[in-house]
């Protein structure tokens, strides 16, 4: 049984990796609804379906490839444990190179793409004219925003969750202000939005290279390009992405569902179900503080060999996420129609969302352990657990949905969405032994 003091370290630990991300992830949620609001604001629920269709279009995009800084963030880790640090430069080489790979690939299929997932999107032509023109300018962000999810990882696996505070505060203040300077104050309109986040994501890079530059530039003679090359090497690197990229398909797979599916019951519903999920996220942004804590702490401890470490980090963010989901779900149940009203001024839209904030009342409850065992499960690199939760989640979501839409309508999306958490929470929950604390020796004491 850990005693007081090591609780107390614990604690600390804790703290120090979770609330600088907490603090960079409220910024977050407050620029999408800045980009929402300021939709609602320049047009009409046309204009606020169109940031929908838009976001999704690169969700499509740079979810799938979210391994880039989750795998990297927990093999780094684990190689930070065991101090090996040519391990980390050459994983945070491999990631870089693969992040620009995939940037040129994007570039190259750029119009067949939209085409393609357009014809997939039931929308209404309006609001397709809007996604294509937000489309056609953020295209060019894609270099800086997949290097970004390498560098946060890498930053996250060296128990440093500052440096990524400073980018994502950074890339989103930015985006804020230039979202407001450029689409209203300039009268670029709906294009400006797009333009603000081409700006902030190059901005965010160049603070990375140079965070990293003060930071870690001693690093940089352990690099050895020809190991990060070779086929081994790249068969590990890319055997752990594999089953991280199915997670993050998966995870598209539901967040395209939820957005397609609330289309096709009209613009207004298109419009409640992205400000309902972008409220559901606030939640969301504080619990994977910890979550990013316990992807840190986890990694080490088991690249430590660190039995007693892992156990106890583990139960320390739990307590904490505990407190955390009971405050939200009081703030939810006292101020989701004033959210609602913050982002978006037009009549229809706020009393059409008032049936559905019921949801943002249970999201805490049927969440929080989905979103911190996930990141314990990357700490410990465990991903093929992972994809395959995940699969069960997705596969839940829509059999939830398609059983129950004739009985409750578009309410059966927002059932769908809870169970496919719940999903997740329950096989997380009984694959945690085998899953992350066989990784190393059972503790002699708990």
């Amino acid at each position: 049984m850990a005693d007081g003091s090591a609780i107390s370290r614990m604690n600390r630990s804790v703290l120090k990796l979770a609330l600088p991300s907490i603090l960079a992830n409220i910024t977050v949620p407050l620029v999408g609804m800045v980009d929402v609001g300021v939709s609602g604001h320049i047009g009409d629920a046309v204009a606020i379906g169109g940031m929908a269709i838009s976001t999704m279009l690169f969700d499509l995009l740079y979810w799938n490839m979210g391994f880039l800084r989750v795998g990297t963030g927990g093999m780094t880790a684990q190689a930070y444990g065991r101090r090996d640090f040519g391990e980390v430069m050459k994983i945070f080489t491999q990631g870089l190179g693969t992040a620009i790979g995939i940037a040129l690939v994007i570039f190259a299929i750029q119009y067949l793409y939209i085409d393609i997932a357009l014809g997939f999107i039931n929308a209404s032509p309006e609001v397709e004219e809007y996604a294509r023109q937000y489309y056609f300018i953020r295209i060019w962000a894609a270099p800086a925003t997949l290097s970004l999810f390498v560098f946060k990882g890498f930053f996250i696996g060296m128990q440093n969750a500052v440096s990524p505070m400073a980018a994502d505060i950074t890339v989103n203040v930015a985006n804020l202000g230039l979202s407001l300077l450029f689409a209203v104050k300039m009268g670029m309109g709906f294009k400006g939005i797009a333009w603000a986040v081409l700006t902030a994501q190059y901005t965010g890079l160049v603070l990375c290279i140079a965070l990293f530059l003060i930071y870690y530039k001693r690093l940089l003679r352990y690099v050895d390009l020809k190991k990060s090359l070779r086929m081994k090497d790249l068969g590990k690197f890319f055997s752990l992405n594999g089953n991280l990229f199915v997670r993050s398909v998966c995870f598209l797979f539901i967040y395209v569902g939820f957005t397609s599916i609330s289309a096709k019951y009209g613009d207004v519903q298109l419009a409640v179900g992205t400000i309902i999920m972008k409220l559901m996220m606030l939640f969301s942004f504080f619990i994977d503080g910890f979550a990013y804590a316990g992807e840190a702490l986890a990694g080490r401890y088991i690249g430590a060999r660190d039995s007693e470490g892992l156990h106890l980090s583990v139960k320390v963010i739990f307590r904490w996420c505990f407190w955390i989901a009971l405050a939200s779900t009081a703030v939810y149940v006292a101020g989701g129609k004033q959210m609602v009203m913050l982002m978006t001024d037009k009549a229809d839209v706020i009393e059409a969302s008032v049936p559905y904030l019921v949801w943002l009342w249970l999201m805490p409850a049927f969440s929080t352990s989905a979103f911190v065992w996930d990141g314990i499960y990357v700490g410990a690199t465990a991903a093929r657990p992972i994809m395959l939760g995940m699969i069960c989640a997705a596969a839940s979501f829509f059999a939830a949905y398609y059983a129950l839409e004739h009985t409750l309508g578009i309410q059966a999306l927002y059932v769908a969405y809870m169970v496919h958490v719940l999903v997740r929470s329950i096989w997380m929950y009984a694959k945690r032994r085998s899953a992350v604390y066989a990784k190393v020796p059972a503790p002699s004491a708990m």
